[in-house]
C-alpha cells in the first residue's frame, strides 16, 4: 500500500514539474524571440497603472522576464537546484495568479501577453491557466525532493550558468535583429489589404439605435420603429449597437498619410491619405518604419538614404513612415537632409510591423515581400540591379527559415549540455536512484 502511494505521489510530482517546466520554457522562449514586443506590452501595463514614468525600464524588465521564465522552466525540467527552483516558481505563481484575476476583472489590457504574439489568450483564460500552475507549484514545493534530476550536483553550477548565459544572449540577439520566428500579422508573405478585412458572414453585426426623449424620459428605437411622425418625441442621439459578435480583422489601424514638404524642406505644405495607393501598387514600394524620430538609431541612417536613392533611380516608391510630430520631421530634415518622402502612420502599427527603430519593409501589391532591421538593410553595393534581379524580390520560405533557426538554437543550447551529461555519467556514475536523491537533498 505504501509503495503504491509513493508511486502515485511520484507521478503527481513529475506531471506537475513537467507542466510547469514546459509552460515556462514555452512562455519564456516565445517572448525571448521578440523582447521588444514584450517591452511594449509591459509599457501598456505601466500606462494602465499610471506609471508612465517607468517606461524606460520596460526593456530591462522584459529581458529579465523572458530569460527568467525560460531558465526557471529548464531548471525545473532538468531538476536543477530543486528546492530553490520550486520556491521561485511558487513565488512567481503566488504573485501572478491574483494579478491575473485583477486583470480579468478590470480588463486594463485585452491581451495579457503571457505567450507573446505566438498564442493570444484572454485574461480569464490566463487566470484559469495560472490556477492550474499554482496548484502544480505547490506540489513541487512540498515534494521537491521527489523531482528527478538529470545532472549530479557536481555540474549544477556550470549547467545553470550556461543556460542563463544562453538565455540572455538570445534576448540580446533578438533585440538587435528582427524575430527569428514572426508571429505578427505583418510577417513576410502577409497580404495587408486582405488582413484588413473579414468575410462578410464572419464580421460583427451592428444596428443603428435612435435615442428620443419625451416628458423627460429617454427611449431607444430602431430604424423600423423610431417615431419619425410623432413630434412629441425629440431626437437626442444616434448610436451603433453591437447585436452579434464576430471576427475582428488582424490589421485594423494601418494607414499612410503622406506629407508634402516645400522645396526648401522647411515647411509642410499639405498632406494626403495614400493608403490605398500604396497597398494597390503593382510595383515595389519601400517603407522605412521609424515610429519615433527622436529615439531613432541614426547609426545606419545612411543605409536608408542609399535605399531611397536606389528607389528613385529605378522609379520605385520610398516612404518614411513615422508617428512623430511634424516639427520633429522638419527638425530631422534640417539636421540630416535625408530627402525622404515622409508619411504619418499609427504608432502601434509601426511598432508591430518591425521592431527596430528604424526598420525597412518591401511591399508589392500590398504583400510584404521582405523586411529588415536597421543593421541588416541592403547596402549600396548590393543594390546594383532592378529588384526583379535581386534575391530580395524572392519571398523567403518563412516556415523553412523558422525551422532552420530553431535547429540552430537547439544545437547551440543542447549540444554542450549533452556533452556535460556524458561527462557527468562517466565521472560521477551513481550506484542507485536512492543514493542520488539523498545526495542532492543535502546539496539543495
Amino acid at each position: 500500500m505504501g509503495k503504491t502511494k509513493d508511486i502515485i505521489l511520484k507521478t503527481v510530482v513529475e506531471i506537475s514539474r513537467i507542466l510547469l517546466g514546459i509552460t515556462f520554457v514555452f512562455s519564456g522562449f516565445v517572448k525571448a524571440i521578440d523582447p521588444l514586443g514584450t517591452t511594449y506590452k509591459i509599457q501598456d501595463y505601466l500606462t494602465s497603472f499610471g506609471l508612465v514614468n517607468f517606461h524606460d525600464i520596460a526593456l530591462p524588465i522584459s529581458i529579465i522576464l523572458c530569460a527568467g521564465e525560460f531558465c526557471l522552466g529548464i531548471f525545473m525540467l532538468f531538476g536543477l537546484y530543486r528546492k530553490w527552483t520550486s520556491r521561485l516558481l511558487f513565488l512567481v505563481m503566488l504573485f501572478m495568479t491574483p494579478l491575473t484575476l485583477y486583470l480579468a476583472i478590470a480588463n486594463p489590457v485585452k491581451d495579457c501577453g503571457c505567450f507573446g504574439d505566438a498564442l493570444i489568450i484572454t485574461n480569464w483564460q490566463t487566470f484559469f491557466k495560472n490556477i492550474v500552475l499554482l496548484a502544480c507549484s505547490i506540489v513541487v514545493l512540498i515534494w521537491h525532493q521527489k523531482i528527478t534530476n538529470l545532472f549530479t550536483g557536481k555540474f549544477y553550477w556550470f549547467v545553470g550558468l550556461y543556460i542563463i548565459a544562453c538565455s540572455i544572449a538570445f534576448c540580446v540577439y533578438s533585440i538587435l535583429n528582427e524575430p527569428i520566428i514572426d508571429f505578427r500579422p505583418y510577417k513576410v508573405g502577409a497580404d495587408i489589404p486582405k488582413l484588413m478585412t473579414v468575410e462578410e458572414d464572419k464580421a460583427p453585426i451592428f444596428e443603428n439605435v435612435f435615442i428620443y426623449e419625451k416628458d423627460g424620459v429617454k427611449k431607444e428605437f430602431t430604424e423600423e420603429n423610431y417615431p419619425w411622425e410623432d413630434s412629441t418625441w425629440v431626437f437626442v442621439d444616434r448610436q451603433s449597437k453591437l447585436i452579434k459578435e464576430g471576427e475582428e480583422p488582424l490589421i485594423r489601424d494601418f494607414s499612410i498619410t503622406r506629407l508634402y514638404l516645400n522645396q526648401d524642406r522647411t515647411e509642410i505644405e499639405g498632406e494626403e491619405d495614400i493608403t490605398t495607393e500604396v497597398l494597390s501598387d503593382s510595383s515595389y514600394t519601400f517603407l522605412m518604419i521609424a515610429y519615433s524620430l527622436s529615439d531613432m538609431q541614426k547609426d545606419y541612417l545612411s543605409s536608408f538614404e542609399d535605399v531611397n536613392n536606389y528607389a528613385k533611380d529605378h522609379q520605385y516608391k520610398f516612404y518614411c513612415l513615422t508617428s512623430s510630430p511634424r516639427d520633429l520631421i522638419l527638425q530631422l530634415e534640417k539636421e540630416n537632409i535625408t530627402n525622404f518622402d515622409f508619411a504619418l502612420s499609427d504608432e502601434r502599427s509601426l511598432k508591430t510591423i518591425v521592431r527596430s527603430n528604424p526598420g525597412l519593409i518591401l511591399l508589392k501589391n500590398g504583400v510584404v515581400i521582405n523586411k529588415w532591421s536597421d543593421r541588416n538593410v541592403p547596402t549600396e553595393s548590393y543594390l546594383n540591379k532592378p529588384i526583379e534581379e535581386l534575391s530580395i524580390a524572392n519571398m523567403p520560405d518563412t516556415k523553412q527559415e523558422s525551422k532552420r533557426y530553431l535547429y540552430i538554437v537547439a544545437i547551440i543550447l543542447f549540444t554542450p549540455l549533452i556533452v556535460i551529461k556524458l561527462l557527468d555519467a562517466l565521472l560521477y556514475h551513481r550506484k542507485s536512484v536512492t543514493d542520488n536523491n539523498n545526495t542532492n537533498e543535502k546539496i539543495n
